[in-house]
């Protein structure tokens, strides 16, 4: 049974989770479902300190990245809740680390190395794994992930099965036979434990730090 203080509370808690969806979504050009839970007490919310969140969010597009699954725990957040009690927007005291996994569809990956902020990684990515650019596009054949890419003059494109890892905080793409190595540059804030193939989907498992 909750406490006086609890009840009393509670419309705090459902105030900065609604806060938090705002600020989220602020952050995303587009996502297609979200959902938060907060972790910690009323009492330690009032004194600006939040225990952690966890985020799930499905379709989300960011810096023109199109995630199928986004799923995050972050770690204490420090909230300026006096600003949020007088319908002011949330704001964020410091920056804070978050951890979860990101999950990317082929066609998502396709359309992500397509837009204009990425475009330069794609034609990389061709050039070093296959030689020819442009990147056409990625798909998924059983625990492989294929890279095709058309070269000029040519009708027919020109394709490579992949695997991928975790090297170093980053993600290392190499082709079936290991012949061919290509490694992603990373933002500092970002490291990447693990990076796998699975369920038709491209999954990296990692954390970061977010700036406010």
């Amino acid at each position: 049974m909750s406490s006086p203080e609890e009840k009393a509370n509670g419309p705090v808690m459902q105030l900065l989770a609604s806060g938090l969806q705002l600020w989220v979504r602020q952050q995303c050009q587009s996502i297609g479902s979200l959902d938060i839970q907060l972790e910690g007490s009323a009492l330690q919310l009032l004194r600006g300190r939040l225990a952690g969140v966890q985020l799930l969010a499905r379709r989300v597009v960011y810096r023109e990245l199109h995630i199928e699954l986004v799923e995050l725990r972050s770690g204490p957040i420090q909230v300026h809740i006096g600003n949020l009690l007088k319908g002011q927007p949330l704001q964020l005291e410091r920056a804070f680390q978050i951890q979860g996994q990101v999950s990317f569809t082929p066609d998502g990956l396709t359309r992500s190395l397509s837009a204009p902020p990425w475009r330069a990684l794609g034609d990389s990515l061709g050039e070093a794994l296959l030689g020819i650019v442009p990147l056409v596009e990625l798909r998924m054949s059983r625990d492989r992930l294929i890279f095709a890419a058309r070269g000029l003059g040519r009708p027919d494109l020109i394709a490579l099965e992949t695997t991928i890892a975790a090297v170093e905080g980053s993600v290392e793409i190499r082709s079936s036979d290991g012949s061919l190595r290509s490694r992603l540059p990373m933002d500092p804030g970002i490291t990447i434990s693990d990076a796998r193939l699975e369920a038709g989907m491209v999954q990296l498992v990692g954390e970061a730090r977010v700036s406010v």
